[in-house]
């Protein structure tokens, strides 16, 4: 049996005493890897979806000129693509390493949540809610500074 790299993690090991459980890793590991295919179409699709948003914008009155609501659309688009390029950097890293990134995915959590903000329309939102997205984002913000080591120094 191979040993794991650090004591407590679970990592999937295709070589265990378990014919049972190796199996089972086995088909787990292929599963991560559709997944990985997966998110590269959803990405694909995305990308295209930005150019047909950016060519909507763009096409529509007054023709070559973006307002500030057409902006927003744009850059959400373009955000929901980076999102989607750190979760298959997310899915890949893990098939790799066999261990989650903790560090990337806070900070693919702090993009999400930072596009939430981007284009949150903030006359139609309860305060609330504005309160509940701020606490997320200090959350999220104080996790990533704690496991990025800047704590420490």
């Amino acid at each position: 049996m191979k040993q794991n790299r650090h004591a407590g993690e679970g990592h999937l090991e295709t070589e265990h005493d378990d014919w049972l459980v190796a199996s089972l890793n086995k088909v787990i590991r292929q599963a991560i890897r559709a997944l990985a295919v997966l998110m590269m179409f959803v990405i694909l699709l995305c990308v295209a979806d930005v150019g047909l948003v950016l060519y909507e914008k763009l096409s529509s009155p007054p023709i070559m000129l973006l307002d500030l609501n057409d902006i927003f659309v744009v850059f959400a688009a373009f955000l929901a693509v980076l999102i989607a390029i750190e979760i298959f950097a997310n899915i890949t890293l893990y098939l790799r390493d066999d261990v989650i990134h903790v560090k990337l995915v806070v900070a693919t959590a702090l993009m999400a949540i930072a596009r939430k903000v981007i284009v949150l329309d903030a006359e139609t939102l309860t305060p609330e809610y504005l309160y509940g997205v701020g606490v997320v984002v200090l959350a999220l913000g104080i996790t990533y500074w704690l496991v990025s080591g800047r704590a420490r120094t």
